[in-house]
């Protein structure tokens, strides 16, 4: 048989390439569908991804289950019977198993060695597949082989670090290398199609394209080989993981010329549809593929949609014009396939444009794109990060302080740039390495890195370094001919492959060009050899050398209208190029006269822009508009940089010394103070109030009181500027456009305020403190008795009384009588309760049932974090005859105020019966998924009970029995364990993913910043409680002896095997739906996870009680004097978060050291919070064991109170606030789990094993009952 030659290769590749165009033009094509949903349809083991050993020789013995990729060895002929089965469905392109058979991710399963031989298979699986099928079905048509590259498990944008936002666990270098391998052996397996998919990260994605044209080029493959390019929407905000938008993306690839362009995975088709719309229509002059998943993930992450439903919504893209190719990702199977077949078979594909429709105008990218074109007219590039022309800039960077740089760079986005120019060249760092670290900590500030960068250095090494960092498409700045040829191209060919524009200097082997002549010459030679290189013509852009004027020399009095005189000529022989220039350097003559260099900046801008300059390096936040200068000053500028006059140079001097002259004193005097202090007084104080700022609060209220013309009375203070400027507050909050801690800051400046005219006001009007704003609206708000938690309470009075409404705040553990009281003194409109704990829930029915009785009916809001509209709808409406509203968080609070209290009766009669006609819909619903609600009977989730082995053998004894207490305990040892997402939610500051979680959230446009300065305050605040010790955190644990018995309780045992106590659980009875998760038919109680008594083996058990709330109450009471509402609210949120900390680190110690169980664990503080250790701490009171009553036997046990301090209140919420307990379990199979709901049978024997009646028992666990 003949064997092929690499022409007759060359020539199967060009008619492969042609079939599939000819196939896009005539119809949509499909692509197959999961390969891993198939493959988990087939229930494998380990066997199956093992079972050659040829193939791997490791000293561990890590699990390849799950590895799927690796099957393409091990069951090849399973690969190959889904691929046969995808044909037969429909598919005309089925991609090879291959998405993970890269060199970084099969290091985790030690299988690196491997990767050429799994690519070489795979390819070599799917070509067989698609050959044996057009044999049996000669007419199918063709059918095409794509190679699959998934993304890696790693980024190059992302820092997997919390503390280092500027590292990256892998380079761009290793990527290459990594992609390079793996396109090797897919072409030499034999794929039509080299498919990128599933890209989360453009960078990534960059590196992959970086690679694949290079291993096409070294084959002579690039016009034969198509390639694929397919990103992943992460949600509905429209970005990918990286952060940028779908239209960014594009721009930055684009260069690599992929023949088809698309989106898979993360979203269903319904999530998808606006994204694909938005893709087809940007993208013109490419072919479109969309394979999304079968639908969101279900709460077990399994995939519903329907094959037909999934069709039908695929179909509608097709007939909307959208998309080239259709197919299926996660959770879509044969089915699905057949079904997108079957309905796409007779509609007409998408018609693409010609190329030279497209990206006709100059597209750049940052996390958003920019596009020049002739409605931009100028672009500015912002050019203040640069270490030879800023001194502060260069300086910072020196002192390592990037914080205080990268504010530089956002003063320049602020400041109106559009790109931002980065150099960092300077003889005292290394140059690559910074480039690097900048440009990486740049990618963490999403406000700065929304905007493209220009790579800035005289040395290539420090931009080539710079283009490995970037995702973005930007531009290089610069290269030049001044070395020859060889090496202008070489540079020129490098940042081609990276997709990037450039800046190419009017500098040659001769020299920098002064000469109009010499200006010309270079730019046309330098223009035509790009152009033979690749460059577009827009992504040329000529730099012909804006010189400095007006230094003394002659010979230099023509540099500026040489350039501008430049620039038409240059444009007219290079078409489609563009003009650029450092505009500073126009003026450096004049170094040290600011207001002369501006003005000599905007007089040079205005006639070399209207010569045809389209883009300048500029300090954008300094440039004046040209008719605002002062004509004198303009004219003499006019005079120097079009050499109007041979006297210019010392006109303009002399000028200077006359304004340095006449302005320096009065310069001084208002540099000396903020712009804003220039305002009339009531801007001042509104400007006050609005940021926060208390600093010249007094003295701006005593100007205001001794202006007795204005304000005959002190309260006319309050009731006008300081009044206008809160409801301004007030309304920036409930447009988004200030975040609660902005609000928390404004009201602290209006407290004190406030108290600064308090003594006036009582002299003068006899009016007392209680509330000195006469009509206002008063709102009662109340923690109810039994709970100490009150930071969400506080956040509502402080935004409620920004809103104009006199809040009395009755603090915490608040009885029903003192409410009553305080509504009947103060003459309330409204009351809000609020509570943490469940038994709070029952204190509120209380009150609604005492004011119903005291004839009160004002409304009655109630919120916390216990709450839910459904238990208000349910058990408290029904007790009230007034109002009562469900208030979900802060920012409601005030909107549903304002309905309750509006003077439009129509208007609140309206929100009333919504209202009710809501909580009516709700009660109907309960009542009838109550009589449909089935449950397991007791005994019978008794015998399904979880079943764990234990063995003598794995059961660890603790280190000591009995208790060790902790007092005083460090909080610097506390705070790497602190979780600040839910600090963050507290403030009500919730980022959009992939900016949800700490610290990423930094990075959210929304809320990003003041996340960031509120943690920045939160630091502070902890610096100052540590160093004063004026926050202490106290604990104490405990170990014992334990066993289960009756299949429900632990009886907690002493060395002489005596009962000194019992923990109670309560088993899931709820029916579970039948699925094919293996732990469905189980109903779990933790008493499951300790041995049971009649095994005969000693099991043992934790329990603990931690606080970081001892002085947080004298530490209010301070903050309260001073009005600091906002520090108080501040300190709370933090001795919260360091509880839990405290809970994580002790835990943590328990493991490894007390108990020891897993002392060799080696755990991050990222998987701590992750829960990924062995053993769990379920609190009473909470899913696992819902009754809060369980915490007295804790207490007993160990003797809490005496031990540390920490006392239960009435209703068992532990005081001090900023506590919890709970109990450790260390079974490694143990688990979180939630109770559910109850039938009456197991509440009456779980009153009875508590020796308590049935009645107090449903009371205890009103949350969990189900009848």
């Amino acid at each position: 048989m003949k064997q092929k030659t690499q022409s007759d290769s060359i020539l199967e590749r060009l008619k492969r390439k042609e079939q599939l165009i000819a196939a896009l033009e005539e119809r949509i094509l499909i692509i197959d569908g999961a390969m891993g949903t198939m493959l988990q349809q087939m229930n494998l083991t380990e066997s199956d991804y093992s079972m050659n050993d040829e193939y791997r020789q490791l000293e561990d013995n890590i699990p390849l289950k799950g590895n799927n990729d690796f099957l393409s060895l091990t069951r090849p002929e399973i690969i190959y019977s889904i691929h046969r089965e995808y044909l037969e469905s429909g598919a005309d392109i089925i991609e090879t198993n291959s998405f993970n058979s890269n060199c970084i991710v099969q290091k985790d399963y030690q299988c690196q060695h491997l990767v050429r031989l799994m690519n070489l298979r795979s390819a070599s699986i799917a070509r067989n597949a698609c050959e044996d099928f057009q044999r049996s079905n000669p007419n199918c048509g063709p059918k095409f082989v794509a190679g699959s590259l998934g993304p890696t498990n790693k980024t190059l944008s992302i820092s997997p670090r919390v503390d280092d936002p500027s590292y990256r666990d892998c380079e761009w270098d290793e990527l290459v290398d990594c992609y390079r391998e793996q396109a090797s052996a897919l072409l030499d397996g034999g794929v039509d199609i080299i498919l990128l998919e599933t890209i989360i990260d453009t960078a990534n994605a960059k590196a992959a394209l970086f690679a694949i044209r290079s291993v096409l080029n070294e084959r002579n493959l690039t016009d034969l080989v198509p390639v694929f390019v397919s990103a992943t929407i992460v949600d509905k905000s429209g970005r990918l993981l990286s952060g940028q938008t779908i239209d960014a993306f594009v721009i930055s690839v684009e260069h690599s010329e992929p023949l088809v362009f698309g989106l898979n995975c993360a979203l269903g088709p319904d999530e998808m549809a606006p994204f694909i719309k938005r893709l087809s229509r940007f993208v013109r002059c490419r072919y479109l593929i969309c394979y999304p998943n079968a639908g969101l993930p279900n709460v077990f992450g399994l995939y519903d949609q329907t094959p037909d439903r999934m069709a039908s919504q695929l179909k509608r893209f097709a007939e909307e014009g959208y998309v080239n190719i259709v197919g299926g990702c996660c959770g879509t199977t044969t089915k699905h396939i057949k079904a997108i077949s079957d309905a796409c078979k007779t509609i007409k594909p998408r018609r693409i444009s010609p190329k030279a429709e497209q990206f006709n105008d100059t597209y750049f990218a940052g996390l958003e794109s920019f596009v020049h074109n002739q409605s931009t007219l100028f672009v500015n590039i912002g050019e203040r990060c640069n270490m030879a022309g800023c001194k502060r800039f260069a300086q910072l960077i020196h002192d390592r302080n990037h914080q205080e740089a990268l504010e530089l760079a956002r003063e320049q986005v602020e400041n109106g740039a559009q790109l931002l120019d980065i150099n960092l060249d300077d003889a005292m760092i290394d140059g690559p390495k910074e480039m690097r670290h900048f440009l990486n900590l740049l990618a963490t500030e999403p406000e700065i890195c929304r905007i493209p960068v220009c790579i800035d250095s005289s040395r290539f090494d420090v931009i080539e370094q710079g283009l490995k960092c970037c995702q973005g498409k930007g531009i290089v700045n610069s290269i030049s001919l001044k070395l020859g040829e060889e090496e202008f191209c070489r540079q020129a060919r490098l940042i081609k492959e990276f997709g990037f524009a450039v800046i190419v200097m009017a500098f040659d082997e001769q020299g920098q060009a002064t000469e109009i002549a010499d200006k010309i010459q270079i730019c046309q030679r330098s223009f035509r050899i790009l152009r033979k290189i690749g460059f577009k013509p827009n992504h040329i852009i000529f730099d012909p050398n804006i010189l400095t004027v007006g230094t003394g020399l002659e010979e230099h009095n023509n540099y500026a209208v040489n350039y501008i005189e430049s620039i038409e000529k240059i444009k007219k022989t290079c078409p489609g190029c563009h003009i650029i220039g450092g505009v500073s350097n126009i003026s450096f003559a004049f170094r040290g006269m600011n207001q002369i260099r501006e003005a000599m900046h905007s007089v040079f801008l205005y006639h070399a822009i209207k010569s045809g300059m389209d883009m300048g390096i500029v300090n954008a936040g300094s440039l004046r508009p040209y008719t605002a200068i002062d004509p004198t000053l303009r004219d003499l500028c006019e005079d120097l940089i079009l050499n109007r006059c041979p006297e210019a140079t010392e006109k303009l001097l002399q000028f200077a010394k006359l304004i340095q002259s006449d302005g320096d004193q009065i310069k001084k005097e208002i540099s000396s103070l903020d712009d804003w202090r220039q305002f009339d007084v009531e801007s001042r104080l509104k400007h006050s109030i609005i940021n926060g700022l208390d600093q010249w609060i007094h003295r701006d209220i005593e100007e205001c009181r001794k202006n007795c013309e204005r304000y005959p009375k002190p309260l006319q203070i309050i009731e006008g500027p300081l009044m206008n400027a809160m409801g301004e507050v007030g309304d920036l909050f409930g447009d988004g456009k200030m975040f609660l801690p902005q609000v928390i800051k404004s009201a602290r400046v209006m407290k004190k305020a406030v108290s600064f005219l308090v003594p006036f006001i009582e002299r003068s009007s006899g009016l007392g403190s209680k509330q000195i704003v006469p009509n206002q609206k008063t709102i009662v708000l109340a923690t109810v008795k039994g709970d100490v938690h009150d930071i969400g309470k506080n956040i509502v009075a402080v935004v409620l009384g920004c809103n104009n409404y006199n809040v009395i705040d009755l603090g915490v553990m608040v009885p029903s009588e003192k409410i009553i009281d305080a509504i009947k003194n103060h003459r309330a409109d409204i009351v809000g309760l609020s509570g943490l704990i469940t038994p709070s829930l029952d204190e509120m029915i209380t009150v609604a049932k005492e004011m119903e009785q005291q004839g009160i009916r004002i409304p009655l809001i109630i919120g916390g974090a216990t709450t839910s509209k459904r238990h208000t709808a349910i058990k408290i409406a029904p007790n009230y005859s007034g109002a009562v509203v469900h208030c979900i968080d802060a920012s409601k609070s005030v909107w549903n105020c304002s309905k309750l209290l509006s003077d439009n009766l129509e208007d609140r009669e309206e929100f009333l019966e919504e209202i009710e006609e809501e909580y009516d819909e709700i009660r109907l619903e309960y009542e009838e998924n109550t009589k449909q609600q089935q449950f397991l009977s007791y005994e019978q989730a008794k015998k399904q009970k979880y079943r764990l082995d234990f063995d003598r053998k794995l059961i660890k004894v603790p280190r000591f029995f009995g208790t060790k207490s902790f007092l005083n305990y460090d909080l610097n040892l506390l705070r790497p364990y602190i979780d600040w997402k839910p600090f963050f939610d507290c403030w009500q500051l919730r980022g959009r993913y992939p900016n949800r979680n700490y610290p990423n959230i930094f990075n959210d446009q929304t809320v990003g910043n003041e996340a960031r300065k509120l943690f920045d305050e939160a630091q502070t605040m902890i610096d100052w409680l540590v160093a004063k010790n004026q926050l202490r955190a106290n604990a104490i644990i405990g170990f014992y002896r334990a066993n289960s018995i009756n299949d429900e309780d632990i009886v907690i045992l002493n060395e002489n095997d005596q009962t000194i106590g019992v923990l109670h659980g309560i088993r899931q009875q709820h029916r579970k739906e039948s699925d094919s998760d293996q732990d469905s038919n189980e109903y779990l109680s933790i008493a499951d996870f300790i041995a049971p008594k009649e095994t005969g083996i000693d099991d043992f058990i934790g329990l603990f009680v931690v606080s970081a709330g001892f002085g947080l109450e004298e530490i209010c009471d301070g903050l309260q004097q001073k009005n600091d509402v906002f520090g108080e609210i501040l300190v709370k949120a933090i001795a919260d978060r360091f509880a839990e900390a405290f809970a994580e680190h002790l835990h943590e110690r328990v493991r490894k050291e007390f108990w020891g169980y897993v002392d060799d664990e080696r755990l991050s503080t990222v998987d701590l919070l992750k829960v990924s250790y062995e053993g769990i701490r379920p609190a009473p009171g909470y899913p696992s064991q819902p009754d809060h009553t369980e915490k007295l036997t804790i207490w007993n046990l160990m003797n809490v109170e005496s031990e540390t301090g920490m006392k239960l209140t009435e209703s068992l919420s532990i005081w001090p606030s900023s506590s919890c307990c709970g109990i450790y379990f260390s079974h490694p199979k143990s688990k979180y789990f939630a109770v559910g709901k109850l039938a009456k049978d197991q509440i009456v024997s779980y009153a009875k094993r508590k020796n308590q009646s049935i009645e107090f028992t449903e009371k205890s666990l009103r949350m969990s009952l189900g009848y």
